[in-house]
């Protein structure tokens, strides 16, 4: 990553500096919040990957550095109300903004990124965008409820979770790639080539992620180990296993998840499972060929250093161990 990291350089250094100019309001909790949440340490794979796909493009524009940070203001504030939702202390290996502001605040901060986003897209005076934008917010939002009535509910398959992860995750890193080349006025087939290059590695990154809750040090990964499982969240390593499990390992499976709290003990066993029905691997598998998928989806594009950069960032998402 460190290669796309110099190529960009200039450029997210521009992205970084419209944060701030974004962020200024005259209530100053809205630029602590933010600001404490935004310098956080995240990976800015989104901005970086609407500035590579607008450079593959030959854009020539200056609306890029804009329309970068605008993905991850919504990002950002999507994060500040899921941290809310799960209840979460950490956050990148730091304390969440609930957990150092409180729940109220996070909310209405998370509110004001929302609005700020769509404000900034309106000056990108592209009707295109802003339905692209438009509608990705709306499906986010929709992962969001998908996910909630898919807790604790031990029926979910593998393609009901899909369509949380698309909906949830995928959804904006499918629409960063997607406004990249709607800037640069690419045709239809490359447009769409782009969409689904940012759903695909979008939906490895995420499963990606699932696998790492189960087995990243907490240290390295920024949250809780298990997080997902004392939220009652069935991702795709236990759905693998649940589902080649025998009848008592469900039944102690349901037992666990459906607790109020959860202890190391159970924590154990269910990892333990999971190792057994090689569930982390499954997903692994599962994630590289997304990834593979997503590459093919490029070929259209001639060969050059954008392209191998968007590569790059492909093969980090199922190399990454946080």
């Amino acid at each position: 990553m460190e290669t796309v990291i110099a190529l960009l350089k200039d450029e997210m250094q521009a992205v970084e500096s419209q944060f701030k100019k974004n962020l200024a309001s005259d209530v100053q909790l809205v630029s602590q919040v933010g600001e404490y949440v935004l310098s956080s340490g995240g990976k800015r794979m989104r901005p970086m990957l609407l500035l590579l796909c607008a450079r593959l493009c030959s854009y020539q524009g200056d609306k890029h550095i804009d329309l970068a940070g605008v993905i991850e203001f919504i990002h950002t504030s999507t994060l500040l109300h899921d941290d809310v939702v799960d209840s979460a202390n950490l956050r990148r290996g730091n304390r969440s903004a609930n957990s150092v502001w409180g729940n109220q605040a996070s909310v209405l901060v998370g509110d004001f990124l929302f609005a700020k986003s769509f404000s900034i897209m309106v000056d990108s005076e592209s009707l295109q965008i802003l339905k692209i934008l438009s509608d990705t917010t709306t499906q986010l939002a929709e992962g969001e409820i998908r996910q909630l009535l898919n807790t604790c509910d031990l029926e979910v398959d593998e393609a009901r979770y899909l369509q949380v992860v698309r909906d949830k995750t995928a959804i904006l890193i499918a629409a960063a790639c997607q406004v990249g080349g709607v800037l640069a006025g690419v045709d239809k087939q490359q447009e769409l080539a782009l969409r689904e290059f940012g759903l695909e590695i979008g939906t490895a990154f995420q499963l990606m992620d699932d696998a790492l809750d189960y087995v990243a040090d907490q240290e390295d990964f920024g949250k809780e180990k298990g997080h997902d499982l004392f939220e009652g969240k069935m991702t795709l390593p236990l759905i693998h296993a649940y589902a080649d499990s025998t009848e008592l390992e469900r039944q102690e499976v349901s037992r666990i998840i459906e607790a109020e709290e959860l202890n190391q003990e159970d924590l154990d066993y269910v990892c333990a499972l999971i190792d057994a029905k090689n569930g982390i691997d499954y997903t692994r598998s599962r994630a590289t060929e997304r990834v593979e998928r997503a590459k093919q989806q490029l070929t259209i594009f001639p060969d050059c250093e954008a392209r191998q950069a968007l590569f790059i960032i492909a093969d980090y998402v199922v190399s990454r161990n946080k």
